[in-house]
């Protein structure tokens, strides 16, 4: 079975603890390809899937992309370019859609999870995001969708954290540098008063094993079929 990580910093994994090698050693069996990219936003994606075809040999592809359209707002520096609005989302995300169908069997949506690890105006801009990719998604018969939002701030309603939130472009290269290991992640993360990120957006371990055990159910679905 090969299954592809399709997004952004969150599937390439850094900053932060990366969900994507913890996802590798619980199915040794299975061939994963992280096709993440840091700072990917739905049209620089599209960009990028529009000029470098994906191998169409995939049993299973996670599309997990969305946080940047809004977290970049908040950043001095934008990388990338967003999408104005909710239409132009929409219409963004559709091509997107329809690329990576063209290259896997089955497709997982993965709405954007949390931007901050509190319940603020960046988190219902996401909510708004994660609805029109479930709308998209029902669409299509071969798509699921994972509302990661709904399970991280489900999540969040039971922890008291802080409202800090890296908006500074040299603090995140920092983070990428000098916490790579997953005990320094959740150890900074602390210090932050994050329980769910090291940043507010970029995933901890406790972070990365939600998403693990969402991505675990779909996969093990899948796995149950061919036995």
């Amino acid at each position: 079975m090969k299954i592809a990580c399709i997004g952004d910093s969150l599937t390439e994994g850094r900053p932060g603890v990366s969900f994507f090698n913890i996802l590798k050693k619980k199915y040794p069996n299975i061939k994963f390809a992280n096709l993440g990219k840091a700072g990917e936003t739905v049209k620089s994606l599209h960009t990028r899937l529009s000029k470098n075809k994906l191998e169409q040999d995939c049993d299973l592809a996670f599309l997990w992309i969305g946080v940047n359209d809004i977290y970049s707002k908040l950043l001095k520096v934008q990388a990338q370019p967003i999408t104005r609005n909710s239409e132009e989302f929409r219409e963004y995300f559709e091509q997107v859609l329809e690329l990576v169908l063209q290259s896997s069997k089955e497709v997982v949506v993965v709405s954007p999870a949390l931007i901050g690890d509190h319940i603020n105006a960046s988190n219902r801009g996401l909510l708004n995001l994660s609805i029109i990719m479930e709308e998209i998604s029902k669409e299509h018969k071969q798509v699921k969708f994972i509302d990661l939002h709904r399970v991280f701030t489900e999540k969040l309603e039971t922890l008291q954290t802080t409202d800090y939130l890296s908006t500074g472009v040299g603090r995140l290269v920092k983070d990428v540098f000098f916490y790579r290991s997953p005990k320094r992640v959740d150890r900074l993360a602390a210090e932050r008063g994050l329980r769910l990120t090291i940043d507010g957006v970029h995933l901890n371990s406790n972070g990365a094993k939600i998403v693990v055990d969402e991505y675990g159910k779909v996969i093990d679905q899948i796995i149950s079929k061919v036995k």
